[in-house]
Formats: C-alpha cells, sequence, structure tokens
C-alpha cells in the first residue's frame, strides 16, 4: 500500500457522536518543558487553518432515541494526489440520516448534499475546492472508511468507500473523474442481512502478482433491530455491547488483473471471525512479505501472518498482541502498525476505550512482541481517554515517531456513572522524548483543548 494513503478508514477508524468538523492543522514546533523528566519537549504549535483552506465539511452523526449501535460510528479521511499533479487532496467519508425509528433492513441514504461523501482538491497557493459533484463520488450508505491504491496499475490512484449498506469502488479515469465500477469488480460486499457493516479497508498485494488486491473489515453481524440495552440510571438507554452481537469475517478480493475481484478470505486464511474497526500492514518479521494487524472490539486482536503463496495464519495469540499485559480482551479501535522505537522492526499499537489503556506492543524480532504500554508511559496518559484513529508521526522532525490520537467515548451517558470520564474528548498529541512517550497537547494548541 502507497505511503501516501491516509488511514481512518484503513489504520483507523473514528467514532464520532456528533457532528463535527474536520480541523485542517498546521505546526510550528516550540520548546516548552512539560515533563517532570530532563528532556526538553518539544511541543507542536498547532494552528486551525480549515475555513481558510477552503474545507467546508461537517459529518453526519445521527442521533436517536433507540440508541442504534451504528451511531456510536464516525467516518474517515484519505489523502492523496487523485489528480497526479503533486499535490494531496483530501477525501472525507460521511453518515447518513437514520430515522427514529427505522425498519429493520433499511439502507440508510444519502438523502442531499449535506450528507455526501466529499472530495477536495487542492490547489496550487495551499487552499482546497470541493470537486466532489464532477469527480462523481458523492457516495452511497452510511460512510465508514475509505481505502486508496492503483489497483488497476494505470498510474492513477483508485478509491475504495466502505460503508453500512454497501461499499463502493470508484476507478480513476485519469480526467478528475471516478467511474463507480462497484458492480461490475465484484467489491460491492454482502447484501444478505445483517451483513452490511463493513468499517476499514486496506490495499495490499496478498499473493505479490503485480495487483493490489483488497480486505475490508467487518464489525458485527446487526441490523436495525429494536433492542433494549442496559440503564446507566432509570430512564438511560444505552448503545448495545459488541459482545451481544455475532463476530464475522472480513472480506478478501483477489484482484484478478481483469478489473474484476474473487472474494477469497476463508481460502487463503483470512477468514477469522473478528469485530474489526482498524486494520494496518507491515512486513513485521522482515521475510519480505507484508502481514495484517486487525483490531478487534471486545475479543482477540489478530495479527495475520502471510506465509507466502498468498496464504495467511492467525498468529495473535502465538506473537503475543492477541490481549493486553493482563492477558484480558478490550474495545480495539484504532492501529498503526510503525518501527517507533528505530530498530527497524515494525511495533503496533491499538487504542481502545477508558480505563483499558492503549496498547503499545514492541516487535522482539523473534516473532514476538512485548507490551510495552507501562514502560513507555502510554499507560499513565492514555488511561481516562478513549481512543479511535491513531497514527505515528514525527511532527517535531527529530527522528522519533510521537503520536496523534482521536478520542471520544462511545457511550453518551458514560459520566452519570463515571463522572472522571468523558464523552467528548480532545485529539491528543503525545512526544517521543527517546525516554517514552510524554502528553503534549496543552501545550500544543487550541485544537487540542
Amino acid at each position: 500500500m502507497q505511503d501516501e494513503i491516509s488511514q481512518h478508514g484503513q489504520q483507523r477508524l473514528r467514532r464520532r457522536l456528533g457532528s463535527l468538523a474536520l480541523r485542517l492543522l498546521i505546526t510550528v514546533p516550540l520548546f516548552a518543558q512539560t515533563s517532570t523528566s530532563d528532556v526538553p519537549l518539544v511541543s507542536g504549535s498547532f494552528v486551525d487553518v480549515t475555513l481558510k483552506a477552503g474545507i467546508n465539511f461537517s459529518s453526519v452523526a445521527s442521533h436517536t432515541s433507540h440508541k442504534y449501535l451504528i451511531e456510536t460510528m464516525g467516518s474517515g479521511v484519505a489523502t492523496f494526489d487523485y489528480d497526479n499533479d503533486g499535490l494531496l487532496d483530501i477525501f472525507l467519508v460521511n453518515g447518513a440520516t437514520i430515522a427514529d425509528p427505522i425498519p429493520k433492513g433499511t439502507v440508510p441514504q444519502k438523502s442531499g448534499p449535506q450528507k455526501w461523501n466529499r472530495l477536495f482538491h487542492q490547489k496550487k497557493d495551499g487552499t482546497f475546492e470541493d470537486v466532489t459533484e464532477k469527480a462523481g463520488v458523492q457516495g452511497f450508505g452510511y460512510g465508514m472508511g475509505a481505502a486508496v491504491g492503483d489497483y488497476d496499475n494505470d498510474g492513477f490512484e483508485d478509491l475504495f468507500v466502505t460503508a453500512y449498506g454497501g461499499n463502493r469502488l470508484y476507478r480513476n479515469n485519469g480526467d478528475g473523474t471516478f467511474s463507480d465500477v462497484t458492480e461490475k469488480s465484484g467489491t460491492a460486499g454482502s447484501k444478505a442481512p445483517g451483513e452490511m457493516w463493513s468499517t476499514s479497508a486496506a490495499w495490499i498485494d496478498l499473493d505479490n502478482d503485480g495487483y493490489l488486491d483488497l480486505m475490508v473489515l467487518r464489525y458485527v453481524r446487526w441490523d436495525f433491530d429494536d433492542v433494549w440495552c442496559g440503564e446507566h440510571r432509570p430512564g438511560y438507554r444505552s448503545y448495545c455491547h459488541p459482545d451481544i452481537f455475532p463476530a464475522i469475517a472480513p472480506l478478501a478480493y483477489h484482484n484478478n488483473g481483469d478489473g474484476t475481484f474473487t472474494e477469497v478470505a476463508q481460502k487463503i486464511g483470512l477468514g477469522a471471525k473478528g469485530k474489526g474497526l482498524g486494520v494496518a500492514i507491515a512486513d513485521f518479521d522482515r521475510d519480505g512479505k507484508i502481514d495484517v494487524a486487525v483490531a478487534n472490539d471486545s475479543m482477540p486482536e489478530f495479527l495475520f501472518h502471510n506465509k507466502g503463496s498468498g496464504l495467511f495464519e492467525e498468529v495473535g495469540l502465538a506473537a503475543e498482541i492477541a490481549v493486553d499485559g493482563d492477558g484480558r480482551t478490550y474495545a480495539g479501535m484504532g492501529v498503526d502498525f510503525q518501527d517507533f522505537d528505530n530498530d527497524g522492526l515494525p511495533d503496533l499499537i491499538i487504542t481502545n476505550l477508558a480505563n483499558q489503556k492503549y496498547a503499545l506492543y514492541r516487535n522482539n524480532g523473534d516473532g514476538s512482541f512485548t507490551y510495552d504500554t507501562y514502560i513507555s508511559g502510554i499507560a499513565k496518559i492514555t488511561l481516562l481517554h478513549s481512543g479511535w484513529g491513531i497514527h505515528f508521526l514525527d511532527y517535531d522532525n527529530d527522528g522519533l515517531k510521537d503520536l496523534l490520537i482521536t478520542q471520544g467515548h462511545d457511550l453518551d451517558t458514560v459520566e452519570l456513572n463515571y463522572p472522571q470520564l468523558h464523552y467528548k474528548e480532545p485529539v491528543l498529541l503525545a512526544r517521543h522524548t527517546g525516554r517514552g512517550f510524554v502528553d503534549v497537547s496543552a501545550q500544543s494548541g487550541a485544537i487540542f483543548q
């Protein structure tokens, strides 16, 4: 998968309960003492330039009295140069309207421009223009994630968008427009009741044949049933825990090289049933073959080892990334798979809910990982937070990868019983000092407040 892919949809999936506008940020490093250690920390001075840059977008997040589980999900973003002009463009996934109540079996519709996915083209002056309608990528269903890759090897990046209700594959025509080739390609996903909820996706050449294949996560077997779930206090209905819904296998589409795909998840060893929200790829054992990590919600996390010849095996337990340091499962949501300690081996980090601590796994180089959440400082930073999208990035250019994390609890009633936790949370910025991670959010700009 190309480095230019931004993975909310792939390495990250966000839950945002409410209408949440995208924020486009620029940063100038500032020095600030923010730790009890002797290491001077560089906070990031991020400035919100969203409106100045011409980005006008708010995601649609429907709320109902029935507390349908899909309401707890936000949508993703991808940055890619769709017109090959050397400038990154921004694609934003959007939700859809949910009636209150809504009949079982319904696919939410994008009933107007407010619900469209949006593509913003970057101009030479650094501002953006909305080209959604011209490009033909308005979308379908209740959008979730996005994955970018040149599946037909024509030199133009194509776009895959996941959703509840059916996925969409857009072929880049090379003239600033896209064609919806979903049905022809065979990548729409299942239309069977309870099987229509796709979350994150990743383009990856599963069999090293020179064509990008496609892995698509699905969350749970779910429909718009009127299921009443737990009260935090009398009269308060809550969103259901994922434990009450069955797990479901991901989809793996083999690229046939002729514009069509064949679903092969079970055949090649990627068919383990999970509750997938985030997917990330890396060659964790440095054998020259790309492996796949999956963040599962409230069940063991998955690590699919590439055995070669297009076959995989799930080794999460053996590799010691399936559970936390206490042997417990957690609400895996966002994931990134990069070398944070500069030893040449990709490490793994997975976000979860408050009181669970984000899980950082350091690659030992022998096929196993060490749970480094405590020693790295991640436990102290994240104990009371709930994380979604997460990404390693070196914002201060010191050669060490820092962390940017989108946050917010999935239960809008969580503060009734746990006043120390919060439904709405700001983005978190954690700097890697060389001795561990330290939260520098408070010094890094208003967006982190």
